[in-house]
């Protein structure tokens, strides 16, 4: 069911992000080693924007998981409920 309040109380999974961000961290440092070893500085030069993009999302959900249970709340901490719209 829709509430509207979605934005609002949306909750991010930190976590499988950070996970996620780490992993394309790692690929992002290896297509810029071997497309630089390979002679395709384009390709490098890709990547290691690629690699700048996750690095700095990365630093952000770290900040955000050390904010604690505003940005990550813990799991005894039920999902937020739905504002009460009687119509």
């Amino acid at each position: 069911m829709r509430t509207g309040s979605e934005p609002a109380t949306a909750r991010s999974a930190l976590r499988a992000r950070f996970w996620l961000s780490l992993w394309g961290l790692v690929w992002a440092t290896f297509g810029t080693v071997a497309f630089a070893l390979v002679g395709r500085p384009g390709w490098a030069a890709a990547c290691g924007v690629l690699w700048l993009v996750v690095a700095v999302d990365l630093a952000v959900i770290l900040h955000h998981m050390h904010q604690g249970p505003h940005w990550q709340p813990g799991r005894d901490v039920p999902p937020y409920t739905p504002p009460d719209h009687r119509r």
